[in-house]
């Protein structure tokens, strides 16, 4: 066990690169990942959900009530900001049909889980990152296909009700089983060693999801990659940018504004891309956009939290 939860610590520490890894490997060896389609790839994505529901304890929820400013601002801002941004960047950069159904898509799901490890990477704060992501989470059902029929509902088919069944089996079912464990398991000794090795898991998994895309469409990411790279990118920054500004209009602390700035900006693409592949068959584009976002949000993230640890190094410096 000490020996798995070493790989995980690693793995969770490392989570750009190994995903990065991931989908060169996927490029270049396809099909150590073709096997990731379908129901296998839903099953990915709920061990990832799965590995968050078994951290979340009762404390989380309650500070939902606790907290309901703080965590009504970081919420409204995860679920205004990035769609509204996306919907402005695809209709501003004249993007085609499909890859502005993945941007858009990428903009309307919840926060990404990976989200509470950068904002502790960055002396964030850690249990309003919780807070948000739980509650983005649970609302995703309702509010990501609502805000993608409106959003998109214009230029592709959108199946809102076919996308709360998807969302609903593959989030909140197994945060919900994850959740149900941590209470009945989670004073035990076996158990609490046991969750030490769930980030790890969640790293590989999310690996597999972003290489199956990649071993599927791997010719076409390369030939539209600037476009993709380009949206995502601006996407994601713009996210980060007014986050924080969100977070300087509510006069958060500076641990808050960091931790809002990374919920705003850092998506469950991995959720975005699974939905993607289900409802845009025809337009694989929106899967790879959503793919792209996976492995873009985890390197920025990490990238992000060294900018604001290096910012704490140098006041440190000057006092």
């Amino acid at each position: 066990m000490g020996t798995l939860q070493k790989i995980s610590a690693f793995l969770a520490k490392w989570t750009p690169a190994v995903v990065a890894a991931a989908a060169v490997c996927a490029y270049f060896v396809p099909g150590a990942f073709g096997w990731v389609r379908g129901y296998a790839q839903t099953a990915v994505l709920g061990a990832i959900m799965l590995a968050m529901g078994m951290t979340l304890k009762s404390e989380d929820f309650r500070i939902l009530a606790a907290r309901p400013f703080d965590i009504a601002v970081g919420s409204l801002a995860q679920f205004a900001l990035m769609p509204l941004i996306a919907w402005t960047l695809v209709h501003a950069m004249g993007l085609p049909k499909a890859l502005g159904a993945g941007i858009i898509l990428v903009g309307c799901c919840p926060g990404g889980v990976s989200s509470n490890i950068m904002s502790f990477l960055c002396k964030g704060d850690v249990a309003f990152s919780v807070g948000i992501t739980t509650l983005s989470t649970l609302a995703a059902p309702l509010t990501t296909p609502l805000l993608m029929l409106w959003l998109a509902g214009e230029s592709v088919d959108v199946d809102a009700i076919g996308m709360f069944k998807s969302i609903l089996f593959v989030t909140l079912l197994p945060v919900g089983g994850g959740f149900a464990l941590n209470s009945a398991f989670g004073s035990r000794t076996g158990y609490r060693e046991m969750l030490k090795v769930m980030p790890g898991i969640a790293v590989v998994a999310l690996a597999f999801i972003v290489g199956g895309v990649v071993a599927a469409h791997g010719d076409a990411i390369v030939q539209s990659g600037a476009a993709i790279f380009a949206a995502v990118f601006m996407h994601n920054t713009a996210g980060y940018v007014l986050g924080y500004i969100a977070g300087i209009a509510a006069r958060f602390s500076s641990a808050k504004r960091r931790t809002i700035a990374i919920e705003v900006g850092m998506q469950n693409a991995g959720l975005a891309t699974v939905l993607a592949a289900r409802h845009f068959p025809a337009m694989p584009e929106a899967a790879i956009a959503a793919a792209v976002s996976c492995v873009w949000h985890s390197v920025s993230g990490a990238l992000l939290a060294g900018v604001f640890n290096a910012a704490d190094a140098l006041l440190q410096k000057r006092k």
